[in-house]
């Protein structure tokens, strides 16, 4: 009888290992996180569908009335392509292999791969006090977006993005999207009435080499240089140990901040403030007696609230903070941001405010650079449609001062940011969708380049080549932003390496099927993520009128510069895209031209409009030899445009003589 039961159980597992462990063991479909519920597919061209499932599977593909099959290869991955479709949705697709996927509300229209760093993802979060209307209205189902989550890797090329969503644009679900990516969107939808879809990509604070691939930086010496050592594993894995160790710089652990430290913090109502000092809100407290402070330093005023505002929903806006804050209202801590560049916005819960005194303390951390309130921003406090302006004189105390200590330089205490390096986003956040089939790239990035803007003028090109060369769509239309004006004003003729950097933007065009928004004159010169960014989504959709639609009518830049020639003691500039003709942006003169002589010494010089020519000259130059227009860090009052209201980009030209 035991001799039954063990040949029963011998049986039993042989049936298990050759009927039903491979079943188990085969590996059910798997599809790039891209290919899913609400995306939107390219229209008009060869779509690919694709994904991973057991070697030698059998898949088969069902999407608006079209049937392809395929089987996996060794290596697990497969690949189908449909035919090209027309516009329309929406419509669902079965994936089908050991499992059946269903993908639903699935549009055709047209896909724009959108990419840069900070100023490409700022959200229509951040700008909707300048665009309520817009946000109200913004119910376009069939515009919708898809953010990248940031992920960075210089090890490997990933196969997959990682874990996102296809988001429908909504007045709710607006306030994600980034607000360039969606006025461009917008503008195109309106006009074409085709689904867009918007896969945004992009990390701020990245250079443009971590956006490349190793293939399209192989012209970089330097660059390949660095992508050799990571590939060493002796010197890679100590600093993948250590990454995100140090977050910021480090400073005595001894300190201690008094403002919290005491028997009554600061920021408590019963605290009585002794020792204090006046400052003036908004400003730097360097250039309020206060040089060189890395530290903590607390804030402290009072305002008299009326009756009349009790009871109704407040909040504070508090312009800009470098770096960090935490902000308290009457003892309580009413809001906190951790980083400089977010707008700060809080909402003051209902019951917190009182008739009579009441007291705003605000605690503010700096870690390198000039600390306090920037400039130029909104801080006041509303309540209903009545508002307390909160500028003028508040008093401040320090209460912790950093002092600098060296990091270890150590082997193993090597600490790298792997989105800052050389194919360090191009591997994680690029190169796992180039199957999906696209209509043109927007690209908003330079800013970080600007300390080597003379690289940036070969970096850029590489990019846009290596690109396509991965898509293998060909000249796939390319969009770009040209840096908008920011940092202050210099009224003299000056270097500039923002400047040098538009330059080599400009000179960009040269390569095939670009374009270039301008952007001089809605950036600001005390934030490096300008609010204006309908004005840019704008003038993004302009150029893709003519490079992805077809438009040859349309004036889509601002005059670009084109030649000049040297006519006794002046220079004529000719440009393009001149439009229905050039003009000076307000009337009077024309602003922020200035050339020099042989000696490369650069002065104001005196500028005129003829016959859709600029002159340029000064009294100063017998022999003038270079021009320079809007050459600055932020070229305020630059206002030569064309009558269509596009700005002129800057630029440097010599005459030979």
């Amino acid at each position: 009888m035991i001799k039954i039961k063990k040949n029963i159980i011998r049986l039993l597992l042989t049936c298990l290992s050759v009927f039903i462990l491979p079943l188990l063991l085969q590996a059910n479909i798997k599809l790039p996180v891209l290919v899913s519920n609400s995306m939107v597919l390219q229209r008009d061209t060869k779509l690919i569908i694709w994904g991973w499932a057991s070697p030698g599977e059998k898949v088969e593909v069902k999407f608006n009335k079209k049937l392809v099959r395929t089987v996996t290869l060794s290596d697990g991955s497969w690949k189908v392509t449909l035919p090209p479709m027309k516009a329309g949705g929406p419509y669902t697709m079965e994936v089908k292999g050991n499992n059946t996927i269903i993908i639903n509300d699935i549009l055709l229209g047209d896909v724009w791969f959108c990419s840069g760093q900070s100023n490409m993802v700022v959200n229509m979060e951040r700008v909707k006090e300048k665009y309520p209307d817009d946000i109200a209205s913004a119910n376009f189902p069939e515009i919708r977006n898809f953010f990248i989550p940031t992920a960075s890797d210089v090890a490997s090329v990933h196969n997959n993005l990682p874990a996102g969503k296809w988001i429908a644009s909504s007045p709710d679900n607006v306030l994600g999207f980034g607000a360039v990516t969606f006025f461009f969107a917008r503008s195109i939808y309106n006009e074409f009435k085709v689904p867009i879809g918007i896969i945004n990509s992009s990390v701020g604070g990245t250079p443009i080499e971590a956006w490349t691939s190793e293939e399209g930086l192989k012209e970089f010496p330097l660059l390949i240089s660095r992508i050799e050592k990571f590939k060493d594993t002796s010197f890679l894995n100590p600093i993948l140990r250590s990454a995100g160790r140090i977050e910021k710089p480090a400073v005595d652990s001894r300190a201690v901040d008094k403002g919290m430290s005491g028997p009554i913090s600061w920021f408590d109502n019963s605290y009585i403030p002794e020792g204090w000092n006046k400052y003036w809100l908004p400003g730097y407290w360097n250039d309020q007696g206060v040089k060189g402070l890395n530290g903590i330093v607390w804030f402290r005023k009072e305002i008299n609230i009326p009756e009349s505002l009790i009871g109704k929903p407040a909040k504070l806006f508090f312009g800009r903070i470098v770096d960090a804050d935490n902000v308290y209202v009457n003892g309580i801590l009413s809001g906190s941001v951790s980083y400089q560049y977010p707008p700060r916005r809080y909402n003051l819960p209902a019951g917190l405010l009182k008739p009579g005194k009441n007291i705003i303390v605000v605690r503010v951390t700096n870690y390198t650079g000039k600390g306090g309130f920037v400039p130029d921003k909104p801080y006041y406090l509303i309540a209903g449609r009545d508002s307390i302006d909160l500028r003028g004189e508040w008093l401040y105390k320090v209460g912790q001062v950093f002092r600098p200590v060296t990091p270890g330089t150590g082997k193993g205490s090597q600490v790298i940011s792997m989105q800052n390096e050389p194919t360090g986003l191009y591997n994680t956040m690029v190169a796992p969708l180039i199957n999906y089939r696209i209509k043109g790239i927007l690209w908003y990035q330079g800013e970080t380049n600007t300390n080597k803007p003379t690289e940036y003028q070969q970096l850029l090109p590489a990019l846009i080549n290596d690109w396509r060369n991965k898509w293998q769509e060909g000249p796939l239309p390319f969009i770009f932003v040209q840096l908008p004006n920011f940092m202050e004003v210099q009224y003299l003729p000056s270097e500039s390496q923002w400047a040098e950097l538009r330059s080599g933007q400009l000179k960009s065009l040269s390569v095939t099927n670009t374009a270039m928004a301008v952007t001089i004159d809605v950036g600001e010169w005390n934030d490096i993520h300008p609010l204006e960014k309908k004005v840019v989504g704008e003038r993004l959709a302009l150029a893709a009128r003519k490079l992805a639609y077809g438009n040859d009518n349309i004036v889509y830049s601002g005059p670009i510069y084109k030649s000049s020639v040297k006519e006794a003691d002046s220079i004529k500039i000719e440009f393009d895209h001149i439009g229905s003709g050039l003009k000076i942006k307000g009337g009077g003169d024309l602003h922020h031209f200035a050339i020099a002589g042989a000696d490369g010494k650069f002065v104001w010089a005196e500028a005129k409009i003829v016959d859709n020519h600029v002159i340029v000259w000064s009294n100063e130059i017998e022999d003038p030899n270079c021009v320079r227009y809007a050459w600055a860090d932020n070229p305020a009052c630059a206002n030569l445009y064309n009558t269509e209201g596009l700005p002129a980009s800057p630029f440097e030209a010599c005459v030979n003589k």
